[in-house]
């Protein structure tokens, strides 16, 4: 497919809070829930992010010598230099995160996903892991994939990770505060076309936990190799399958991937100083005083089965040579054809 550059005419006409109908344009939930809270939280995210993927390394080690490796959303770099032989270059959002991966000598830009600064057929090989499910739309995800594509050359692979709904911890998604759908539409757009049902839908509370560490302790990996995949059936619209959210019960509807994930940066922290004050006033932030931190909420779009595939469905110039779920990750590994 083309890569887009419009989003459609019905999402454009709900993106109450975008300045322009380009895709490039970031939404004001990706502004507040993810560029915002990265950069206040870099330090202690960094700090955090040291373990590397066994997927991601064996991939990483699998291609050639003097291979040049492109890292968009490389966070604070620890994929970086990971492989000897190769070359990396990042590139990340958050400005602290790439003066973080800078300050290790790393060569790093700060760009977009969803516009990548490199010429067209540049590197050998690229990845995106846990990039993804940080993009509020459809085109905007489906953007971030060509534009990986468009950049490494014929040939070339590029590994996409993002977060799956179907978590093996599976307690976490009761964890996580589910975004009302009156909150989806004012922010991202429409969730799809299905009729819904007249239920009150509110913000929940993010619930006193810590954050998420996917990716963080080696887990075993569900493999599903192979160009040619299982077509997996999209959601239903008949009745019983609109969205629903988090119930007096704690049950979480069957189709709720956007979620608030907390993150708690400790009141000890260098980096809290002077900056909660405009978090908090701005609803940013809370405190949690139980626990001595701050708590950010992140904007997560969390895929479920089949989901992933589906969007590089219409990819001309790319095919998927493997996929596989991973540590309550869906992952897939596409290489480039023209």
């Amino acid at each position: 497919m083309e890569c887009p550059t419009q989003l459609s005419e019905s999402t454009t006409q709900t993106l109450k809070h975008t300045s322009s109908s380009n895709v490039q344009s970031t939404p004001e939930i990706e502004k507040k829930y993810v560029h915002r809270v990265y950069d206040a939280i870099a330090p202690h995210f960094s700090a955090t992010r040291f373990a590397k993927w066994p997927k991601v390394a064996s991939f990483l080690s699998s291609l050639n010598s003097g291979s040049l490796v492109l890292d968009a959303g490389c966070g604070n770099g620890k994929y970086l230099g990971l492989v000897p032989s190769c070359y990396f270059i990042g590139c990340d959002i958050s400005a602290p995160l790439i003066n973080i991966c800078a300050d290790g000598g790393h060569e790093v830009v700060v760009a977009d996903a969803v516009n990548l600064p490199y010429r067209s057929c540049f590197g050998d090989a690229a990845i995106s892991i846990a990039v993804l499910h940080h993009l509020s739309t459809e085109e905007r995800r489906k953007r971030a994939v060509c534009e990986l594509v468009r950049a490494v050359k014929k040939g070339g692979l590029v590994l996409i990770t993002v977060w799956a709904k179907e978590q093996e911890d599976k307690s976490l998604l009761n964890k996580w505060t589910p975004l009302s759908e009156k909150y989806v539409e004012e922010w991202i757009g429409p969730i799809s076309s299905c009729v819904r049902s007249p239920v009150s839908l509110r913000l929940q509370r993010i619930p006193e936990m810590e954050e998420n560490a996917l990716g963080d302790s080696p887990k075993d990996s569900k493999v599903i190799s192979g160009s040619k995949l299982q077509e997996t059936p999209s959601p239903s619209c008949e009745e019983g399958s609109n969205l629903e959210m988090e119930s007096e019960s704690g049950a979480i509807g069957q189709n709720q991937k956007e979620y608030f994930v907390p993150w708690h940066l400790p009141y000890h922290r260098a980096e809290v100083s002077g900056a909660p004050a405009t978090a908090l006033a701005n609803g940013l932030a809370r405190k949690d005083d139980k626990k001595g931190a701050v708590v950010y909420n992140r904007y997560y779009h969390v895929f479920s089965e089949g989901e992933l595939e589906r969007l590089m469905s219409d990819l001309s110039n790319a095919v998927i040579v493997d996929q596989f779920y991973d540590k309550s990750n869906w992952c897939i590994v596409l290489q480039k054809t023209l």
